[in-house]
């Protein structure tokens, strides 16, 4: 290594190459800067994923260490220099985008240059006098890019998922604030866009809810399986360039470094080419946006309008909806949030094919899979943040638009089906169909139930749950 002018000359495989005196990257992360200009999202823009890489590296020296495979010297250089990316320093030194061919090795060679350089000045040398502390030999000890960017990637999306689920819950939370409010507003419940029968607007809210109730639960479950790892496979899984109970001392570490319940995976060849903890997230992470997808659809049923429409819920208005037609409001943050929805959906196709190319013993393309995944959590923090506070907080009910509804509708002429029977209840709705007069006045004309008994089938409580009815003669 010689200085020149601002730029110290390092040397590779394919020759020498100037890399700026005070930068704490080196010539492969150079190089990589150099070769992929695809996204314009640049690693030093993801601090978790950094954080992992950290994870990693300063479980490897502890692992490392113990091996005998580094000097104390080092290995404690090395955890200093892990500990500062943590902390979240340093991060600018990884200005390399994150969609790179090679497998992840620019992204592995990243952390370990900048981890080097960072332990060689704590040991009281120059940025890259790599004979005291080498990227390769020292810092990637017993390491391949192939086990040490996926154990990463796991820790960084372990990482991603806890900062994603308290976004989830306050979701969660606000939409029960929204059944406890509207328990006792009655409104018409539609099948195949017809109407039905009763309920509360309070059961659709909580429909909400315990749906996104049951994606958090799903989503938890497929998170666990970040934290198995596959540290000490290697090249492909055999362990070659590593010591004999490396991989253990790998992940005791690893544990100790983060306080998660992190195990060796089964089969470490299996587990090289094998991308399935991000196909499954990916997949729950589909399924919650479905799910939210179809709650923004009903949001904006249930609110158009507003005079010809349903109108039963007034979403908060927070722009004009039209350059040429006054006074119009839209509901544009559901809309925003279905194009979170799409684009997450179409994440995971994405996933889902990069998965799929996993050829022998290792996948190629896991730097598109976590750059995706990365956004997809992004996308879906930020849309149901927007959702809750610009649009859900703020829903109001319009209750008498809901109880007109429901009693000018012939659906509460199912109620009658246990009482009456199917054929004189279809005999009474096509009757009011066809004349536009209501059910009530219908089945008090043709006598066929008394007024204090038809008040009593036809009671709010009765229509919203499973009851016995006891019709007086």
């Amino acid at each position: 290594m010689t200085e020149k002018l601002n730029y110290r000359i390092e040397s590779d495989l394919l020759g020498s190459k100037e890399v700026p005196a005070e930068a704490l990257y080196g010539i492969q992360t150079s190089r990589a800067m150099e070769n992929f200009h695809i996204s314009g999202q640049l690693l030093s823009h993801y601090h978790n994923f950094i954080r992992g890489m950290a994870f990693t590296k300063k479980a490897a020296a502890m692992a490392n260490m113990e091996m005998g495979m580094i000097t104390m010297e080092q290995g404690d250089a090395i955890k200093w220099a892990c500990d500062q990316l943590i902390e979240g320093k340093y991060h600018d030194q990884f200005p390399i985008d994150m969609i790179q061919g090679g497998a992840g090795t620019s992204t592995n060679m990243a952390a370990n240059e900048v981890i080097a350089n960072l332990a060689l000045e704590r040991m009281g040398h120059k940025k890259g006098e790599y004979q005291y502390c080498s990227p390769n030999d020292v810092v990637n000890a017993s390491q391949s890019t192939n086990d040490a960017y996926p154990c990463a990637i796991h820790m960084a999306l372990a990482l991603e998922h806890q900062s994603f689920i308290p976004h989830l819950e306050r979701m969660i939370g606000a939409l029960d604030v929204k059944r406890e409010e509207f328990k006792n507003v009655i409104k018409m419940g539609r099948t195949q866009l017809q109407d039905a029968v009763p309920m509360t607007l309070g059961q659709t809210f909580g429909a909400f809810a315990d749906s996104l109730r049951g994606e958090d639960k799903n989503l938890r479950a497929t998170a666990d399986e970040f934290l198995v790892v596959n540290m000490g496979a290697t090249a492909i899984g055999t362990g070659i360039c590593s010591k004999p109970g490396y991989s253990e001392a790998c992940v005791k570490a690893l544990r100790k470094i983060t306080g998660w319940n992190i195990n060796l995976a089964d089969n470490l060849i299996e587990a090289t080419s094998a991308t399935t903890c991000m196909l499954s997230y990916s997949a729950a992470m589909k399924r919650l946006a479905i799910k939210i997808n179809k709650m923004c659809n009903d949001l904006r049923l249930l609110s158009s309008g507003p005079r010809c429409g349903l109108n039963e819920i007034h979403l908060p208005e927070r722009q004009p909806g039209s350059s040429i037609m006054p006074g119009k409001v839209n509901p544009v943050i559901p809309e925003v949030m279905n194009q979170v929805c799409y684009k997450v959906i179409g994440n995971d196709m994405t996933i889902s094919l990069a998965s799929d190319n996993g050829q022998l013993e290792l996948n190629v393309m896991e730097p598109v899979i976590v750059y995706t995944m990365f956004e997809s959590i992004h996308l879906m923090k930020n849309g149901l943040d927007t959702l809750r506070t610009l649009c859900i907080d703020g829903i109001r009910a319009n209750e008498e638009r809901c109880r007109q509804l429901v009693e000018h509708s012939i659906g509460i002429v199912t109620m009658l089906n246990p009482i009456i029977g199917y054929k004189q209840s279809t005999q009474i709705a096509k009757e009011a169909a066809e004349t536009g007069r209501g059910v009530y006045e219908l089945v008090l004309e043709h006598g066929l139930l008394t007024k204090a008994q038809l008040d009593e089938i036809l009671k709010p409580e009765n229509m919203l749950q499973p009851v016995e009815l006891k019709i007086e003669n």
